[in-house]
């Protein structure tokens, strides 16, 4: 008899591929089926989705409660009413002796739509906290911000994936999609098949690079000043869409003159591009039909990622690529729900549906679904960085979940020193992540194979994860936690444990905001492959296509956003010469909580390691596979040198998937975007020589 398939979607990035599961031969962990009707990958799929059943095999994930014992200190097995009456325990102790803000709740980008809905929720109605942020601030909240100052409107792509092989040209900066979401890199590989152009802005050539007409390799922190050359250019050269900018966008004249303070020469001697690579890029752009300019973490994670993307947007709107079909600017989201996840209520200044908190309407209105008093909601609260600092300190407990700030947050070693020092933390997950180890309470929660839920892939098109198998006994939802919780804690409704049941409020909640789920079913979604938000009614088709008609501005014009250069939060000196940028690799996921315990990955990927170039290897005594040790104001990593002509000369990479002593993040600079609150991840100053 032939083993039921069921449809569903890869737990990682935000591509969300589409496979089929079906049960395997031994009972327990699925086997993953090509998808090949599911438009966004078409079968394809990475190493992390063929292989993401194996984290759920015995042994790997969790399947019992644990708390810390308090004779011996040790995480210990428990049963669920005493794991759950620990943590209400707590959570309500602390808000007695300490008031409500004194609780914190850190989500995550991997949560489906119903988990992030329902833990803003619980965070604003059960526990009346306004400490609630997620590790999603740490994906894309500078794109997102750059899109509402611009557009009005965020949403990753406001066009279809298939759109991007039919445009004449694409500008990727800061993106290695090659490694980062593999099905993708399809999309690039057909656009110069049927003749369009692709240029890679990126300080290392990495396999997309590999892959451009033409490559550009500024020194990581200038992304901002490179995209003020390539307009300055537009300009100068007499580029300009002037009918495009007279009648659909407003703010020309002062982003104009910000570009024009932005010469070629100075712009190279910033960069480190050469002007006739200006020149070519520009050339490329502007002589195609169409364009597009997608952006992902190279010209976010900075202290200036607002104004860089800004600054993109601003070229596109200047050339009249934007509002038109075939062309735009674009964000890659990263993580597997980083759109829906901060489009529901896990964001320190979210509603759902996009609303914002500090809107006396949108109040009203979510308020009015979850019956409560617009009053009784907290304001907005620290975004994630600020949240995390303040553990200990202000924070006093903590509930996490889907999250591993020990390896993903900046300073990161200063990050977990915070998460010791809290009176009590509470971890939900799926696998004893570094961040779990450290918890009073650990609750094993299912993955996606094992429960069903929504997800917001980067396109926004909504899409349906449906359970393939059961979850071992002993494992619950994080739905039927914060049900749980809830009810411990006074509220005994308003927490339904069903998907569809939370996602039919969503809908209800979300009716009316910028993020419109209202018409979303679940049916739809199967029978649809995903419906695109804003979607405000059953009729209604979705909409794959954003601003063709207007964009989401009062006025329906885009707004230039007047931007200049500046240096990064931490320049280089004579103590710390070179400059570390971050990144990840094709066989490990974020922190690595879950692929690290993928046999076939680990093989692939066993380890971090510094990438320099050979003359700086040579200057400091290093060969391929040596120690190196690279240190910056925040503290010291060390791991094996790979040497490549792949890399600027003053530049070394590492992968931050790995904890310990090649833990990335141990150096990385939390200096914050003044608007999206994003750090600094992908520059700061190092010293970099020979361990040992």
């Amino acid at each position: 008899m032939a083993r039921t398939e069921t449809s569903t979607h890869c737990p990682y990035c935000a591509l969300q591929c589409g496979m089929k599961l079906r049960p395997g031969t031994d009972g327990t962990v699925p086997e993953v089926v090509e998808h090949t009707a599911f438009p966004v990958n078409r079968g394809a799929l990475c190493g992390k989705g063929r292989t993401a059943p194996a984290v759920l095999a015995a042994g790997v994930r969790l399947t019992e409660p644990l708390v810390r014992d308090e004779v011996s200190g040790e995480l210990v097995p428990a049963g669920w009413d005493e794991a759950l009456d620990r943590i209400a325990g707590a959570l309500r102790g602390t808000r007695a002796g300490h008031g409500a803000d004194a609780v914190g709740v850190f989500g995550g980008g991997g949560l489906t739509n119903e988990k992030a809905y329902a833990l803003g929720k619980f965070a604003r109605v059960v526990l009346g906290t306004s400490q609630i942020d997620y590790n999603g601030r740490f994906c894309m909240s500078s794109a997102a911000a750059a899109h509402q100052r611009a557009f009005g409107l965020d949403r990753g792509l406001p066009f279809p994936l298939e759109d991007i092989p039919r445009t004449g040209c694409v500008i990727l900066v800061g993106s290695n999609l090659a490694e980062t979401m593999p099905p993708a890199l399809r999309y690039l590989t057909e656009l110069r098949e049927n003749g369009g152009r692709l240029i890679v802005i990126d300080p290392r050539r990495t396999r997309t690079a590999e892959q451009a007409d033409l490559h550009l390799t500024p020194r990581p922190g200038t992304d901002l000043a490179l995209a003020l050359g390539m307009l300055h250019l537009v300009v100068a050269e007499g580029r300009v869409d002037e009918e495009f900018v007279r009648t659909r966008t407003n703010g020309w004249d002062e982003a104009r003159a910000g570009a024009m303070a932005h010469w070629p020469e100075l712009v190279e001697r910033i960069t480190g591009v050469p002007v006739p690579q200006l020149r070519e890029a520009v050339e490329m752009f502007c002589g195609a039909e169409t364009g597009m300019v997608l952006t992902a973490r190279g010209p976010e994670q900075q202290s200036k990622g607002t104004d860089t993307v800004g600054a993109w947007i601003n070229f596109c709107l200047a050339t009249g690529r934007a509002g038109r079909p075939l062309s735009g600017y674009g964000c890659l989201t990263g993580q597997g729900n980083g759109q829906g996840g901060r489009e529901h209520g896990q964001k320190a200044d979210q509603l759902p549906g996009y609303r914002k908190l500090t809107d006396p309407a949108a109040r009203r209105h979510v308020a009015g679904v979850w019956g409560v008093d617009p009053d009784s909601l907290p304001g907005p609260g620290r975004s994630a960085y600020e949240l995390l600092d303040a553990l200990g300190q202000d924070v006093k407990s903590l509930l996490v979940m889907g999250s591993n700030p020990v390896v993903s947050a900046p300073r990161a070693g200063h990050i977990e020193e915070r998460l010791r020092s809290l009176d009590f933390l509470a971890v939900a997950d799926v696998v004893l992540s570094e961040t779990a180890a450290l918890a009073d309470v650990v609750l094993p929660v299912t993955q996606w194979a094992e429960e069903s839920g929504t997800t917001t892939n980067l396109e926004g098109r909504v899409l349906l994860r449906q359970r393939a198998v059961t979850a071992p006994p002993g494992v619950r939802s994080d739905l039927e936690v914060l049900n749980a919780l809830a009810g411990l804690l006074g509220h005994g409704k308003g927490f339904p444990a069903d998907p569809e049941e939370v996602f039919d409020e969503l809908r209800r909640a979300s009716a009316g905001g910028p993020a419109d789920y209202a018409g979303i079913t679940y049916a739809r979604i199967a029978a649809e492959d995903g419906v695109f938000w804003p979607c405000p009614d059953e009729e209604h088709a979705g909409t794959p296509r954003l601003f063709l008609d207007r964009f989401a501005t009062d006025d329906g014009r885009a707004r230039f956003v007047p931007v200049t250069h500046r240096p990064a939060a931490e320049e280089t000196d004579a103590e710390y010469p070179v400059v570390l940028t971050t990144g990840r690799v094709v066989s490990q996921y974020q922190s690595g909580a879950q692929t690290r315990r993928v046999d076939e990955l680990n093989a692939a990927a066993p380890g971090p390691f510094v990438e320099l170039h050979p003359r700086l290897a040579e200057r400091i005594g290093v060969a391929e596979g040596e120690s190196v040790a690279v240190t910056s104001r925040r503290g010291r990593a060390v791991a094996p040198a790979r040497i490549t002509v792949g890399i600027r000369q003053d530049t070394v990479f590492m992968p931050f998937h790995w904890p310990g002593e090649g833990r990335a993040n141990t150096l990385t600079n939390p200096a914050l975007d003044p608007v999206s609150r994003m750090p600094e991840f992908k520059v700061c100053a190092v010293r970099v020589e020979a361990a040992g």
